[in-house]
């Protein structure tokens, strides 16, 4: 599933007309169908919810949300789509993976840290073991998902 939905990401953002690094000259490329586009935007919206609450929950990763919330406003709002490629949190974030496909080696240590912080003091605190079981499965599903995404060295970002 997560290749498919890099897959779909990737075919929107290498499309020249999709967007470009001036949300002013960017003009995304919208759908055909009203139909589709309400579709397309009802889904940036809940990815970005999404998103919005990965940011304060451990298990809900942020990037993935943004990155889809972005894909589907590009396909259903030119307004929602530039909003996030100038927003000052998200823009470089959608940015970043339009530009190189990967993530920075200091921000994939960050979050590696921040996971661990997190799902560790989570499995301190709930006192079921099969709870704490289920933490540390998940924990590790996403270090591996993590693992998995290219490091862009910062000599490299010319």
């Amino acid at each position: 599933m997560q290749d498919r939905l890099n897959e779909k990401v990737e075919e929107i953002f290498t499309s020249k007309e999709t967007c470009s690094r001036e949300p002013e000259g960017s003009s995304a490329r919208l759908h055909d169908s009203r139909f589709v586009r309400s579709l397309y935007l009802a889904a940036g919206f809940v990815a970005l919810i999404l998103g919005v609450v990965g940011i304060v929950l451990p298990v809900l990763p942020t990037t993935p949300f943004v990155l889809l919330a972005a894909a589907c406003f590009a396909r259903s709002s030119k307004h929602f789509h530039d909003k996030l490629l100038t927003n000052r949190i998200t823009g470089p974030i959608i940015r970043e993976w339009m530009e190189h496909r990967s993530i920075p080696r200091k921000v994939k240590r960050w979050v590696y840290l921040l996971l661990v912080l997190s799902l560790g003091s989570s499995i301190l605190v709930v006192p079921s073991v099969w709870h704490q079981g289920m933490l540390v499965l998940l924990g590790v599903i996403l270090i591996v998902f993590i693992w998995r995404i290219p490091v862009r060295e910062p000599d490299t970002d010319a």
